[in-house]
């Protein structure tokens, strides 16, 4: 499942788009798109459609390897971790590489949408922590700002005695 904002008016044919991909990744490689320079025909595009394009290939890259990861391991990091992060690099390289702004919408709605796609029970699994009820709360605020005069005045008044302690 494509980003929404990735997948456009679908005015780019799937030709280009097996191109584009060739062009970004090294021979035999299944990984990050590589160091390989943009075809020269993408200088017709706008930046918005070339990088759109480019997201396209890193959000592909990083489904193919979520499909490796189980229902089970979608919440653990250390298994998780280097797809996003990769996923993460990509965007973040390839706008540097392209002169684009990045954090920018498009990389920001692939984050999102890898959040809705893969990680979205992750979070229900932890405990949230709510804050106390206001009774509680303003007993454990009220407690310690009586208590603090008390016990100055305890040490004060015990100071006052006079009989040196040896």
């Amino acid at each position: 499942m494509a980003p929404s904002a990735l997948v456009g008016a679908g005015h780019h044919s799937p030709v280009l788009t097996l191109w584009l991909g060739w062009a970004l990744c090294p021979a035999g490689s299944t990984g990050l798109p590589g160091p390989r320079q943009l075809p020269s025909a993408l200088i017709f595009f706008f930046p918005d459609e070339k990088y759109n394009l480019i997201a396209y290939m890193c959000w592909a890259n990083f489904s193919h390897w979520m499909r490796n990861v189980t229902r089970v391991q979608l919440c653990e990091w250390r298994v998780i971790s280097r797809p996003y992060s990769d996923l993460r690099h990509c965007l973040e390289t390839f706008a540097e590489k392209q002169n684009y702004s990045y954090p920018n919408s498009i990389a920001e709605e692939c984050i999102v949408q890898s959040h809705r796609t893969y990680f979205l029970n992750c979070t229900q699994e932890h405990p949230m922590f709510l804050d106390p009820p206001e009774d509680v709360l303003l007993a454990l605020i009220i407690t310690p700002i009586c208590l603090i005069p008390f016990l100055v005045t305890l040490v004060v008044w015990r100071s006052k005695d006079g009989k040196m302690q040896s």
